[in-house]
């Protein structure tokens, strides 16, 4: 990788790198005919999805007992770090559980807002070739700790499941568990096969046909948010370790090809001992291949800024899904970026620790949605109601602002709804 100018950046490269997208275009119309053959044909079509993309014949969907089954039988290392992740996951999100509230807002006006769950919620947490036991935590347990009645979760068919993945699904608390992937699970939990419940919200990552479908079937379910390839940008000063700033681009442009990593500097010394370092490490990882065509990306790139104001920026107009600060004031750094999915302070603070044990959810938005929403969080999972008591004496003091403001609005009878309560109205 090479550095190049951030004030040099033509139009073209600015939105190549600030425009990014989840590439669900390319895959659009054949997810429209999967989600409609699912919601017309139900488990025929989804069975028949399992043996055209996955090459696997599925009888029982559900899959719940194997996922206690993995979990006992699970090798004693794996099974105490994945308790140990979720320990921590849980902890850092039962903080956020919101609590009731009502308070006085003047004499005779009483205002509150109260919090309950989403009843049915679905999870995905992806398979396939790969095993991913931290999104399961990431998905369930904040559904469970905010309350869900009952979560689902979807997880792509195999001649094998991957047992560390099931025991974690477990570990979580998930009610049900489903072999369905790819945009035909989305579908089933949409609008409900004979053997998968229909839920009211589906989150969590996936590739681009999951993707896809989450678009498809936004109004008839909620979902978080359409969620691409894994970002990183990193900002750092002359104080950054370069051998530690290239192992953090590289883990996660070992994510996937589509991967957008990115370095934000004031010190073009250190993009070129980093870009030196990458070209070092890269051939030690295992999937270089990967990482090479991550690193290739036209969203991904070495900066450098003329200022570190330049440099905070370039953060905020990028919007990445992990942020990584390694810069001596790194707080001062943070005070001024508003947009990123989750931030990573220090040279001790890897986006592996967010993306695995350290509590924090690693479900989180990209395409530079951080300028948006925020990740996934107990607050996905609940929904507010307000509440409010006003006696005689609230109502008269708001009974003239009232009356006005409906007569304003031609809206007569909300006037005379506040004037029965004095004097009989008409």
């Amino acid at each position: 990788m090479n550095a190049r100018q951030i004030a040099d950046l033509g139009p073209d490269d600015r939105r190549a790198l600030f425009d990014r997208d989840a590439g669900i275009e390319a895959v659009r119309d054949d997810v429209v005919d999967i989600v409609a053959r699912v919601r017309e044909e139900g488990d025929v079509a989804v069975r028949e999805f399992c043996r055209e993309f996955d090459g696997v014949e599925v009888g029982n969907l559900d899959v719940t007992d194997a996922a206690e089954r993995a979990y006992e039988d699970l090798d004693d290392d794996l099974r105490s770090a994945i308790e140990a992740a979720a320990r921590n996951v849980r902890e850092f999100h039962e903080a956020q559980a919101p609590d009731d509230w009502r308070e006085s807002f003047g004499e005779g006006r009483e205002l509150g807002r109260r919090f309950r769950p989403i009843e049915r919620v679905g999870v995905y947490v992806p398979g396939g070739a790969a095993a991913y036991p931290s999104s399961a935590l990431m998905g369930v347990i904040p559904a469970t700790v905010a309350g869900v009645e009952q979560v689902l979760v979807a997880t792509p068919p195999a001649d094998e499941l991957n047992p560390a993945t099931l025991a974690a699904i477990h570990v979580a608390d998930a009610d049900t568990v489903v072999s369905v992937g790819g945009a035909q699970a989305v579908a089933a939990m949409a609008y409900g096969t004979e053997q998968v419940d229909r839920v009211q919200k589906i989150v969590g990552p996936g590739n681009k046909w999951v993707t896809a479908a989450k678009a498809e079937v936004r109004g008839d379910v909620e979902i978080d948010f359409l969620a691409g390839p894994s970002e990183v940008l990193v900002v750092a000063d002359d104080t950054a370790d370069p051998e530690l700033v290239a192992a953090d681009l590289l883990a996660q442009a070992e994510h996937d090809p589509d991967a957008a990593v990115a370095l934000a500097t004031d010190d073009e010394a250190l993009a070129e001992a980093v870009a030196d370092e990458i070209d070092r490490q890269a051939p030690e990882r295992e999937r270089t291949e990967t990482i090479r065509a991550a690193l290739d990306n036209e969203t991904s790139g070495l900066f450098v800024a003329r200022s570190m104001s330049e440099a905070v920026l370039f953060a905020e107009e990028y919007a990445a899904e992990h942020l990584s600060i390694q810069a001596d004031d790194d707080e001062a750094i943070l005070d001024r970026i508003d947009s990123a999915g989750s931030v990573f302070l220090g040279p001790y603070t890897p986006v592996a620790a967010g993306d695995y044990a350290s509590g924090t959810n690693h479900v989180l938005p990209t395409n530079g949605l951080a300028k948006l929403t925020g990740g996934l969080s107990v607050d996905t999972f609940v929904r507010s109601t307000t509440v409010q008591r006003l006696d005689e004496t609230g109502l008269g003091d708001l009974s003239e602002t009232i009356t006005t403001l409906a007569e304003a609005e031609g809206l007569e009878a909300h006037a005379e709804s506040v004037r029965k309560r004095f004097d009989g109205g008409d």
